[in-house]
């Protein structure tokens, strides 16, 4: 196989199999109303409606927070074991981790083992997009990394549309996860043959520190890089994870009635929602070629996001049409998951690139947790209907993105092949 072509081969592979870690991810979303309407009646008994809505929504919110859970500690995980075995075994074993945790989810009757699956979930997910990205960005030349890295993330937010659409093509919400199970071991034998990083090589048999995680505190400087690249991006999942998979209840606010959150899908809002992203990914990551920059672009990008955040919650209750515009609109705002990945993998070392480029984006996610703790405390502040301390939360999180911003180091053509010492 030429380089040209095991160059071709790794981009595909990196792209599909975050393809199918956002499919997984986002599946929770997409099926939780339906899963949880048919699990919550098998452990309580004689619920009214209003009930039963009230106890999806609790347990959406516990379920989702597990799931992030097991995200964080795998981040850690996958990216030091990244960083001291390689690139691939990462590849491997996350991937095979979050497929058989899937295929167990199709089977569940109780939202303790719902959590324990979305828990062992969450841990497998997080390894996939940081080994894949790191494996990019240390293979392709720093003038051309940026385009393989916004052709993963676009391919792969891809996966949250498909979710979306397949809920709708499944009759039942366990074969979702069948399918996304059964999707990721058919990945498996696509990755035979895919390389290790040249960079990666060079430093493993040298005697160095390598993915200790601990290395990115040990300075002021790296430990500011760091949090800063994680802040800015901390926005994406407050739209996800808040204005997005809880759509139907926030609709239901906007418009002032109720009743209005059945005319609301959870699944088509995060399709529609992942529709905007995946062309937002496009411009961002073109943008960022052109204007030879990640700093400028970020800006850019956010600037879109509170203006996209603005109209969500000014016209967003109109209708159920222009709701959903507003998702379209708030996703292609906050499309700057892959530059934002590509400046974490552009912001450090080889010896702990992997470390870094996998934790940053599950620290982000895992926010959720931090954002919902928030949001209950702003929900105090604030009064019980829950929209205004949504829109304070929005207010506090937008405001330490542009802050972190500011600090943010420029990586765009940066030469990664060094070490952290």
């Amino acid at each position: 196989m030429t380089q040209a072509k095991a160059l071709n081969k790794l981009i595909i592979v990196a792209a599909l199999g975050y393809f199918v870690d956002i499919y997984d991810l986002l599946l929770f979303g997409v099926e939780r109303t339906h899963s949880l309407n048919e699990i919550i009646p098998l452990q309580f008994q004689n619920l009214t409606p209003q009930k039963l809505a009230e106890l999806n929504a609790y347990y959406g919110k516990q379920l989702l927070n597990w799931q992030m859970a097991g995200m964080l500690i795998g981040g850690l995980f996958w990216g030091i074991l990244g960083d001291k075995k390689g690139r691939l075994s990462v590849l491997f074993g996350s991937i095979l981790t979050y497929s058989l945790a899937n295929i167990a989810n199709g089977f569940v009757n109780s939202t303790d083992w719902y959590a324990a699956l979305r828990f062992v979930s969450g841990f497998g997910l997080a390894g996939e997009l940081g080994a894949g990205i790191t494996l990019v960005s240390e293979t392709m030349s720093k003038e051309r990394r940026g385009i393989g890295t916004m052709i993963v993330a676009t391919v792969g937010v891809f996966g949250a549309v498909v979710a979306g659409f397949m809920s709708d093509v499944f009759t039942s919400w366990r074969h979702s996860y069948f399918f996304g199970g059964a999707m990721g071991l058919i990945l498996l034998l696509l990755r035979i043959g895919v390389f290790e990083s040249g960079m990666y090589k060079n430093i493993k048999e040298e005697k160095v520190s390598k993915g200790n995680f601990f290395q990115l505190f040990g300075s002021r400087k790296r430990l500011l890089k760091y949090l800063c690249i994680i802040f800015v991006t901390v926005p994406v999942w407050y739209a996800m994870g808040t204005l997005v998979i809880f759509s139907p209840e926030l609709f239901a606010k906007l418009s002032g009635n109720p009743l209005n959150a059945k005319l609301i899908s959870g699944g088509k809002a995060i399709m529609y929602a992942y529709s905007g992203i995946t062309l937002g990914d496009l411009v961002c990551g073109a943008l960022s070629q052109w204007l030879k920059s990640r700093k400028k672009t970020l800006f850019i990008f956010l600037l879109l996001t509170v203006l996209s955040m603005i109209t969500y919650f000014i016209i967003g209750g109109r209708s159920v049409s222009i709701f959903y515009g507003c998702i379209v609109f708030l996703g292609f705002a906050t499309g700057y998951w892959a530059v934002f990945i590509s400046t974490a993998s552009e912001l450090f070392g080889t010896n702990i690139r992997a470390t870094a480029t996998t934790t940053a984006p599950n620290f982000v996610r895992g926010s959720t947790i931090l954002i919902s703790y928030l949001l209950t405390l702003m929900t105090f502040l604030f009064g019980k209907t829950g929209l205004t301390a949504t829109i304070v939360t929005g207010v506090i999180i937008l405001s330490i993105a542009f802050i972190s911003l500011y600090y943010l180091e420029e990586t765009f053509g940066k030469d990664l092949n060094y070490m952290e010492e």
